[in-house]
């Protein structure tokens, strides 16, 4: 129906663009002509390609696609059988953790006429039960054991009351998973003894090193600017004392000078 549409879109389209133009008589029929002519290319290539990507996707199984036959231009649902059998799928889970199965195909949600699955647990001696029916095309089942493993089959129902797809799990349980969790190589548990030959140097990545000695130069910046910035206060005090004892000192030898001529006058006066 899309391909349809898009064939039937461009033919109104170019046909519009003949009948708007002044082209009239003979001139108009040749144009007509060699648009059908081009119309009928596009409408084999969207054909084409309709056939490639569209047409019957499914790889197996049984897939009910609506589809317009040109017969008749009429919708008709068409059944793409191929075989039912999807495969065997083998799956690996640690004990104690989740089983999940998936039996969703990638042509699932186009096609029509599709019910639920259903999971079956297959035993040894042929016989299965059941285990999960639903529209959810996984089953899930946590914290599985040993007793889990075995094998599995998922049955996709169908409108026709034949399976859609068929698909087989081998599911193998693993023994569980033991995370050790290993000390700091800076931390020393009781009973190790601290050798020189039991600590590893790990060297320091190129990042590290660069900010060590970024902050080492910074460090040493700081201290080098508090030492100028203490003797630079240390020399400031020294010449304000020197001046402050220079200025006191010339004071006080002009005190003496003007004493001196005082007692020169008065024993002169008392001869």
């Amino acid at each position: 129906e899309a391909t349809l549409q898009k064939g039937s879109w461009s033919l109104l389209k170019d046909l519009k663009r003949i009948t708007d133009s002044d082209v009239k008589g003979d001139l108009f029929v040749k144009e007509l002509f060699w648009m059908l002519h081009l119309q009928k290319e596009t409408f084999a290539t969207y054909v084409a390609r309709f056939q490639k990507e569209a047409y019957c996707p499914n790889k197996c199984g049984v897939m009910l696609q609506t589809l317009i036959w040109c017969k008749n231009c009429k919708k008709e649902v068409h059944a793409c059988r191929k075989s039912y059998d999807c495969g065997e799928r083998n799956v690996e889970v640690p004990q104690m953790e989740d089983m999940i199965l998936d039996c969703e195909l990638n042509w699932h949600q186009a096609s029509e006429g599709l019910t639920d699955y259903s999971f079956y647990r297959v035993w040894g001696n042929n016989t299965e039960t059941l285990v999960s029916k639903g529209k959810e095309a996984t089953l899930t089942k946590p914290m599985v054991g040993p007793e889990d493993a075995g094998s599995y089959r998922c049955e996709l129902g169908s409108v026709n009351s034949s399976p859609a797809t068929i698909i087989n799990f081998h599911v193998t349980v693993l023994p569980k998973m033991i995370k050790e969790e290993k000390p700091s190589p800076n931390i020393v548990t009781p009973g190790e003894a601290t050798t020189e030959s039991s600590i590893t140097l790990q060297p320091l990545k190129p990042e590290k090193m660069l900010a060590s000695r970024l902050l080492g130069l910074l460090i040493c910046g700081s201290l080098a600017l508090i030492t100028g910035l203490t003797f630079a206060i240390f020399r400031r005090r020294k010449v304000i004392d020197f001046i402050k004892s220079s200025l006191f000192g010339l004071g006080s030898g002009a005190a003496e000078q003007t004493q001196v001529p005082e007692e020169k006058a008065t024993d002169s006066r008392q001869q």
